[in-house]
């Protein structure tokens, strides 16, 4: 099969388990603190991902990879959960994940500037529109101007984007699963730290929804999505793949509607058929 099909099927899976993540999140912190919610899913990611790791025999990576590794582990696993959580607490999931649909602009430019990829120019123009849509999108279903919740959701693509962008080039010699099994063991001394600092005084108040919700982030949004978008991104390209993440918001919004029983809008639907359009015309003219 073509490297760069499958790269793409790749990447779709880890947009699906990526859309899960804000709704879960947003169900978490309403039982865990941001601090604690953000270090217990990296410490549960990175027991998995050590297991991996001494089951497979892995080699320590090179020091030349510690750096972007710490990049890595910066971005995705410390600085996008953290600052989504602390977002969460003041502007509800819906509003939240349309801001994702500017990822893969923030993923395309790291991509250039870390991963020396030089997409086609028709690929920013259909790039641009589909973060302009989304972000019209988000812009009609604000309640007023940014907020300081808005503000921080902008700050998390920012880091999230480097981080995709590092760990997509490194795992070309690293492989997916292993560039974030090294970096979730990288961040894990601070996030070990950071839980214990941050116990909670009792567990006896915590709901159902909200112990799913944890397992969820540290399982699939920590680990499992990762394996296989880091391998989308390495096959298929970090400009090309990330466009699939224009159809997270999306996604991430019908998630909100089912769980959460968040209203979904008609200019959704329009935004996710222009979207779509947006995300042909840039794998065309990657």
């Amino acid at each position: 099969m073509d490297h760069k099909l499958t790269g793409w099927g790749s990447g779709f899976l880890g947009v699906l388990i990526f859309s899960g993540s804000l709704p879960a999140t947003r169900v978490a912190v309403t039982d865990f603190a941001p601090l604690f919610l953000t270090s217990a899913r990296a410490v549960i990611a990175a027991v998995l991902g050590l297991l991996c790791l001494l089951a497979l025999r892995q080699t320590r990576p090179a020091s030349r990879d510690l750096m972007p590794l710490g990049i890595v582990a910066l971005g995705v696993v410390i600085g996008f959960p953290l600052l989504t959580a602390l977002a969460l607490q003041s502007i509800n999931a819906a509003r939240s994940i349309v801001f994702i649909g500017l990822l893969p602009l923030a993923t395309a430019i790291f991509g250039v500037i870390r991963g020396g990829e030089r997409p086609k120019a028709a690929f920013w123009v259909f790039s641009l529109l589909g973060a302009a849509t989304v972000s019209g999108f988000a812009f009609m279903q604000s309640e007023g101007g940014a907020s300081k919740g808005d503000l921080l959701m902008l700050a998390a693509i920012v880091v999230c984007g480097l981080g995709y962008a590092e760990g997509a080039t490194l795992s070309r010699r690293l492989g997916g699963w292993q560039v974030i099994s090294w970096a979730l063991l990288i961040a894990l001394p601070v996030m070990a730290a950071l839980s214990l600092l941050t116990w909670p005084a009792t567990f006896s108040t915590i709901s159902a929804p909200g112990w799913i919700s944890l397992g969820y982030v540290a399982l699939f949004s920590m680990m499992l999505g990762f394996v296989f978008w880091y391998r989308g991104l390495a096959l298929g390209g970090i400009s090309q793949v990330g466009q699939l993440q224009l159809l997270q918001p999306f996604f991430g919004l019908l998630l909100a509607a089912l769980l959460l029983r968040e209203p979904i809008a008609w200019q959704m639907v329009a935004c996710t058929a222009i979207t779509v359009l947006c995300v042909a015309g840039a794998k065309r003219f990657a």
